[in-house]
């Protein structure tokens, strides 16, 4: 059953936080445009409200959550209803697919990421934000999860949890960067990027769907 109780009841709470938090969002942005491609077909799958697909050009997301989609739409995304462990799409239909804060709110992390992989063509880019479970924010989610409506009914996953996960799924060629490395309320400006992770509490992994033939040469990026 989709996670989206507290998405329905306060949907003018989730906005303001991006209001509150405009670096951090802004921040958080930087990053996962770091990683998702240039050109290509592309979906958000757990669009929420489109505060990442609106300003990132992706025009299709698939959002269980009914107040969620409503405002999704009033930015401009064709917000479909659905989950994604159950995704409405062809196999082999997009070049990439995006998931932001939406893994900690899956009901099956693995029935998820097998659907992304589905849905990609092969060599298309799975790209993962989330905040980390090891981090110093995702410590402090975990400790005052009860106490916010959003994170209570979240389960949140470290870097290596995730990677293993894409792994099972059929994913390989992981690039990771990473951004947020202040507390929330500290952060006063955008947040600078590094690659990898283990500094930053939010952090993007992109991963590639396995091609048919796989080519031995690295990538400039120098994936592993």
């Amino acid at each position: 059953m989709a996670k989206t109780e507290p998405f329905e009841i306060f949907p003018g709470r989730y906005e303001e936080w991006f209001e509150v938090n405009k670096f951090v969002y802004e921040s958080e942005l930087k990053a996962v445009k770091a990683l998702l491609p240039e050109n290509g077909t592309g979906v958000e799958i757990g669009v929420g409200s489109g505060r990442f697909a609106a300003p990132l050009g992706i025009t299709l997301g698939l959002e269980p959550s009914a107040e969620m989609r409503k405002i999704a739409r009033s930015r401009g995304i064709e917000a479909i209803d659905g989950v994604a462990e159950s995704l409405p799409f062809r196999d082999a239909q997009f070049d990439f697919a995006l998931m932001v804060t939406t893994i900690c709110f899956l009901d099956d992390i693995d029935a998820a990421f097998k659907e992304a992989f589905r849905v990609l063509k092969p060599g298309g880019y799975f790209i993962i934000g989330f905040i980390a479970k090891e981090s110093p924010i995702g410590r402090l989610y975990q400790k005052h999860k009860d106490q916010n409506p959003f994170y209570k009914i979240a389960d949140f996953y470290s870097v290596n949890e995730v990677t293993q996960h894409l792994k099972q799924a059929g994913f390989d060629s992981f690039h990771f960067t990473q951004t947020v490395f202040h507390n929330l309320s500290e952060i006063k400006a955008i947040e600078p990027l590094k690659e990898w992770y283990g500094e930053g509490s939010f952090v993007v992994i992109r991963a590639k769907k396995k091609a048919a033939i796989k080519s031995n040469a690295l990538n400039k990026y120098g994936d592993i």
